[in-house]
């Protein structure tokens, strides 16, 4: 399955995510919805943010120029809202996904569909 194909089918398809992008943790998009767009810095932000949680926590995430208020930062995923939306990131072997659901989708809602993704694409060396 493409890059492309996990976005559109596995997150977005799911009705639960409205944005969503896969980002190298070397650096790269290599996938994400139509129109959305990380700039380099903040694709820099989002990789080093699983190595630093307290700056995370601090300051928050921006994506795609929106800025997100961290609710959860550790090793492997962040949590973010914007008013009553969210953002769930989630990094694996090789790759961080990035995804933002709008209300009324909760987070119980959405958070599942990146977090079982991530734990595929790291049962398959991703």
């Amino acid at each position: 399955m493409s890059w492309q194909a996990y976005v559109d089918s596995n997150l977005v398809g799911s009705g639960k995510i409205s944005k969503a992008a896969i980002i190298g943790l070397a650096g790269g998009v290599w996938a994400s919805s139509s129109g959305y767009t990380l700039s380099a810095d903040e694709q820099k932000a989002i990789i080093s943010s699983f190595n630093n949680a307290d700056e995370a926590r601090a300051h928050g995430i921006r994506l795609a120029g929106q800025k997100f208020l961290t609710l959860r930062a550790d090793e492997r995923s962040i949590y973010g809202k914007k008013a009553a939306d969210g953002a769930i990131l989630v990094k694996t072997k090789q790759a961080v996904l990035v995804a933002e659901y709008t209300a009324p989708v909760q987070a119980p809602e959405a958070t599942p569909v990146v977090e079982s993704l991530a734990d595929y694409l790291i049962g398959v060396g991703y």
